[in-house]
């Protein structure tokens, strides 16, 4: 056996390596993405792996050590080609054709347990023809504060993308916001696609409808399987991709989530998140909180996501059209109010801790939830976790009894507010049977977590790794998250 030999015989036993890729998008041709190398980097250190995800792919996290993540997702051994993808965008309003994976590439697609296919691509592995003068860098804070919110959001219930590992690479990066160097990541993301809005885009700017319908029934075929057979299953693709975005953003908007960047090469043809670089959560309900300090004009508030994504779908019908008939595709995107608002009402009222609300005041208390928030600024997630904390059949009995022992104190400007959404919750709670109680505290507990992701606490969890390298604050946030403690 010879020396060159060795790594092969390595990666063969490298259960990583050895899933069942599928050459899906590369099937599709040269037209769609660059073949591209991964960086050399000096050093590797796993700080982050995600054995639920093992699981998901029928592997036994044990039988995966760290070594084989550090070969196969830190030194990119035993897996070509790896695939910078193509694709443009409309970025803060305005069209950029000057896009493209400029620091990640799609490593591969598998298939789950689920029987879906889902990629793992990259973000910090270094330059590809796209990086525009960037180093194709991830900072380590940035990698951490996508695990994060992965993890986070998946717990909450909103479809995303999660991170699958994350190692620290042992370069020093400089970024224009900082004042002295910092440490580097390599993350690996797994999601159901990597194709975005912009990835079709692309095409209507270069002219090639044959490329976008080539494309559009590569989407079709993976992601939309059910509408394989159908004779209009153009048009039922764009409606279901306006039903899932429109989904999405309640899914969002109820979590008190605010994506940052709601470009469209930022928005994936599935309808899942991705990409949520400057993320936050919204510490008070404030329809103008602004994740990204470089949206100077607020065009991606917390408020506007779903106004923005709607945008965005529109934008979509430009490429589109020369496929499916404009007017089917607007009488899709018609639906996309009422699609948002039955899912957020539906997982608001979950957070107010009902699974189905069909009495006529159910509107009238989300109403008075939202006004009370936005008026008296108490924390948003806090509200709904001292209400599931609280939670009493007294609440059943007497109205003053509702939130009572609670760390929600309403000021003299919204006691009036205040006092009117505790008596309609206590007459709400009266329209059910005393045996239903335990299923409200229940429905409560679940969908309000105790430990949400706010700035100052991943700012808690960043100090003491950038102080004394400690990593246990982090393990332990993630634990939380998890196991919603």
């Amino acid at each position: 056996m010879t020396l060159a030999e060795t790594p092969n015989q390595e990666n063969s036993l490298n259960p990583l390596l050895t899933l069942n890729y599928e050459p899906a998008l590369e099937s599709l041709g040269g037209d769609y993405y660059d073949e591209v190398a991964a960086e050399e980097f000096p050093q590797h250190i796993l700080r982050w792996r995600n054995d639920a995800l093992l699981s998901d792919l029928g592997l036994n996290p044990p039988d995966v050590t760290d070594e084989d993540f550090i070969t196969a997702f830190g030194k990119f051994q035993g897996r070509k080609p790896l695939l910078a993808l193509r694709y443009h965008g409309y970025q803060f309003g305005t069209y950029n054709p000057q896009l493209g994976d400029g620091r990640g590439f799609l490593y591969g697609q598998v298939r789950a347990n689920n029987g879906e296919l889902y990629d793992f691509g990259t973000k910090g592995s270094g330059r590809t023809p796209y990086s525009r003068g960037g180093d194709g860098m991830l900072t380590l804070k940035g990698g951490v504060r996508e695990v994060l919110a992965a993890e986070a959001l998946h717990q909450m219930g909103v479809r995303t993308s999660r991170c699958l590992s994350m190692i620290e690479t042992g370069l020093s990066l400089w970024r224009g916001d900082e004042p002295s160097p910092t440490r580097s990541s390599v993350m690996v993301r797994m999601s159901s696609s990597h194709i975005r809005f912009g990835t079709f885009e692309r095409f209507h700017y270069l002219q090639r409808p044959d490329l976008t319908q080539k494309l559009l029934d590569h989407v079709i075929e993976y992601y939309y399987h059910h509408l394989v057979n159908q004779t209009d299953k153009y048009a039922l693709f764009y409606a279901e991709l306006v039903q899932r975005v429109a989904e999405l953003v309640a899914q969002w908007m109820a979590a008190g989530f605010c994506h940052g960047v709601l470009n469209t090469d930022n928005m994936s043809i599935t309808g899942e998140s991705f990409d949520y670089g400057p993320y936050a959560f919204i510490p008070t309900y404030d329809p103008y909180f602004t994740a990204a300090y470089f949206d100077y004009y607020k065009r991606y508030c917390y408020g506007h996501q779903p106004s923005i994504c709607q945008w965005n779908l529109e934008m979509l019908q430009e490429p589109l059209k020369a496929i499916i008939d404009i007017a089917d595709m607007q009488a899709g995107l018609a639906s996309f109010n009422n699609y948002y608002g039955a899912e957020y009402r539906r997982l608001m009222l979950k957070k107010l801790g009902f699974e189905e609300l069909n009495h006529p005041e159910a509107d009238e208390l989300l109403e008075l939830t939202i006004k009370f928030l936005k008026e008296s600024q108490v924390g948003y997630h806090l509200f709904f976790f001292e209400m599931a904390r609280t939670f009493s059949l007294k609440w059943r009995d007497d109205p003053a009894c509702v939130l009572n022992n609670s760390e929600i104190v309403p000021t003299a400007d919204t006691s009036a507010i205040f006092d009117s959404w505790c008596i309609l919750y206590h007459q709400i709670l009266n329209h059910f049977d005393l045996d239903k109680m335990e299923a409200i505290a229940q429905t409560l507990s679940q969908h309000n977590p105790p430990t949400v992701i706010l700035r100052p606490i991943i700012e808690s969890i960043w100090e003491p790794i950038v102080e004394s390298d400690n990593w246990q604050p982090f393990t332990h946030l993630i634990q939380a998250i998890q196991s919603r403690s």
